[in-house]
């Protein structure tokens, strides 16, 4: 019999805990296993990812690396952050420079297969292992990649769904990469169909909560440590003396008035 996710306690506490160290060990193998997602794609030879075509199409035209393109891209999309007014995080920048150096050394190492068979189960793999990196990086909570912050800076300024926004960035790209050489074929296609099922399906593996703000994950461990800091603060102020006349005077009972003497009461 075989384990349950949530029985593999060790593992659940990786994944959801706030600890720094942690969360960065969790965003460096998400991107590393992305760059080797993106590298078994594009070995596969039977389509890519709309921005892998991209990328493709400007590594053919220029004789530059499909790594190093990726970073150049990726560059290029942080600054039309800038009018949308777009924060970009730690783990913005480690996106925009790791993914295509880990791109380049799985293409590095990783061989062609000579058979459709064995292409399109690279291809198959790769597009499991980019939906799982994905869910790794995002639950580390320390900033969008460049095109997710470009298309939700998109929705915000015009209001467009995320549908339509992305679908028109993503055939923006493909159509650009396309006529640059990029490959674009049946592999485009099932990474449009199936990799947002898959990344819904990781995310849950991985419990990832979508619907608490990354800016709050990412500030949980802060926040903690400033009120902690605060009730220190308050504990050492000094307490104002109570006057013991006063409270005194306050305990002492009211004794009932003395009769005597042929006086009435």
């Amino acid at each position: 019999m075989f384990l349950s996710f949530d029985e593999w306690l060790p593992m659940k506490a990786f994944l959801t805990t706030d600890n720094v160290s942690a969360r960065v060990l969790r965003l460096s193998a998400g991107l590393f296993a992305y760059g080797v997602a993106i590298a078994l794609m594009i070995r596969g030879n039977i389509g890519a990812s709309p921005w892998d075509v991209f990328g493709q199409g400007v590594a053919l035209s220029t004789s530059l690396s499909f790594g190093l393109c990726t970073i150049i891209i990726s560059a290029a999309v942080l600054l039309l952050w800038i009018p949308l007014r777009q924060r970009p995080g730690v783990g913005t920048v480690a996106n925009a420079v790791l993914i295509g150096v880990f791109a380049d050394v799985g293409l590095a190492f990783i061989p062609r297969p000579a058979h459709l068979a064995l292409q399109a189960l690279m291809f198959s793999a790769g597009l499991f292992l980019l939906a799982l990196a994905t869910a790794l990086y995002i639950g580390a909570g320390m900033g969008p990649g460049p095109r997710d912050g470009l298309m939700t800076g998109l929705v915000r300024v015009t209001g467009r769904p995320v549908w339509q926004i992305r679908t028109g960035l993503e055939l923006i790209v493909v159509v650009i990469g396309f006529f640059l050489g990029g490959v674009v074929g049946l592999g485009t296609l099932a990474f449009a169909v199936a990799v947002g099922p898959l990344t819904q399906l990781t995310l849950k593996w991985l419990h990832v909560d979508l619907h608490q703000p990354t800016i709050r994950r990412a500030r949980a461990p802060r926040e903690r440590a400033s009120r902690a800091q605060a009730s220190r603060a308050r504990l050492r102020r000094p307490q104002p003396r109570r006057r013991k006349a006063n409270r005194r005077a306050k305990a002492r009972p009211v004794s009932a008035p003395e009769c005597g003497g042929g006086k009435k009461c």
